[in-house]
């Protein structure tokens, strides 16, 4: 595919050119590029997902009262004379004749897009993650999950995974095209995105793709919620996996959950023991609160209860307080401005946190 390399006006970077011999929607050009960028981050670890929101155009349709991308075109005089802003070969020289370079390139046909896409992505969707959303596609009901298909190249018989407060993988232990798919597990669309495209309104500093993955110096981090996506990608690739628990097991409390199941709620608490994650989905007014305090009964560990709003700490603590625990009676209720806790008189600290945030 014809492209050119140009120098940026800082001279840290670089910027990829292509050129095609008629228009094209922006649309197209950016399904392209980004098909180009999941292509270059299965075999790179210079790119990560951000590199997504340095696509020019940057959207697929005009926004509302907007004239497009401003794009710094190249070969500006001043630059030009510090070695910036100037087309470059493959070692990074200066072609002597720019002019002659840029008359040389053969265009790209806009009928050549999508075989081209075809060959980067292998028929996988351009943006590479693990959630898509449907309506993106032309034939969602033809939809795919994310494969676990990989470039031809060595794959480690069995790896080492720590699962402590994330999932942790050793750098060392994985080839580039593994770590690549094992970080698009824990990305998604972002829908903020989306949704002010679709309004046609400004999508500057919103990130097309949000990843959850970590990057430290000798480990990839994801979420723990990810386990059993990355134990089955793992697993289809013939790769075994030595999984070693680092996670802290808590400190014992000493309550007892006073209160009455319905035999739904009894069906749901019932479902969620067994497993050390997941997620409990239930209507308005099923008792969420109630059913979710049960497994805290039964597990008799400290416990912490994220919220993002007041409201819902106030209910929670509300809720915890009119349960009877062993030696409490009915509880006092306790107010905190930030957050509250009810605390075990056998033990120092709180037992069960409910902070808001």
């Amino acid at each position: 595919m014809p492209a050119a390399l140009e120098i940026s006006r800082s001279g840290q970077g670089a910027h990829a050119w292509i050129f095609f011999s008629d228009r094209v929607a922006a649309r197209d050009a950016r399904r392209l590029g980004t098909a180009l960028i999941s292509h270059a981050c299965a075999r790179t670890r210079q790119l990560n997902l951000a590199s997504y929101d340095r696509l020019f155009p940057n959207q697929d349709t005009m926004p509302k009262g907007g004239s497009g991308n401003l794009i710094a075109l190249p070969l500006q005089k001043k630059l030009r004379e510090a070695g910036c802003s100037v087309f470059v070969d493959a070692d990074l020289y200066p072609y002597p004749d720019q002019w002659a370079f840029l008359a040389s390139i053969a265009p790209m046909a806009p009928h050549d897009i999508e075989p081209t896409i075809l060959r980067a992505t292998g028929g996988a969707h351009p943006l590479d993650v693990g959630f898509i959303d449907e309506e993106d596609l032309a034939t969602p009901w033809k939809r795919t999950a994310p494969g676990s298909k990989l470039p031809a190249r060595p794959l480690p018989k069995s790896l080492m995974v720590t699962l402590a407060d994330r999932i942790y993988f050793e750098k060392a232990q994985l080839p580039q095209a593994l770590a690549n798919r094992l970080i698009r597990l824990a990305a998604f669309q972002n829908p903020e995105f989306y949704r002010a495209q679709a309004m046609r309104l400004s999508v500057w500093d919103k990130p097309r793709v949000i990843g959850c993955a970590e990057n430290y110096p000798q480990h990839i981090a994801l979420p723990r919620g990810c386990l059993d996506a990355a134990l089955a990608l793992l697993g289809e690739l013939g790769i075994a996996c030595e999984l070693r628990d680092e996670r802290y097991a808590g400190d014992i409390i000493n309550v007892t959950f006073a209160g009455s199941l319905r035999p739904d709620q009894e069906e749901a608490v019932a479902a969620m023991l067994p497993h050390d994650s997941g997620v409990l989905c239930a209507p308005t007014a099923f008792g969420k609160t109630v059913a979710a305090a049960a497994p805290i009964a039964k597990r008799r560990v400290n416990t912490l209860i994220l919220v993002h709003r007041t409201e819902l700490m106030n209910q929670w603590h509300e809720r915890l307080a009119s349960l009877p625990r062993r030696g409490q009676g009915h509880g006092r209720r306790h107010r905190r401005r930030q957050g509250q806790t009810h605390r075990n008189h056998r033990h120092r600290g709180d037992a069960i946190a409910v902070p808001a945030g």
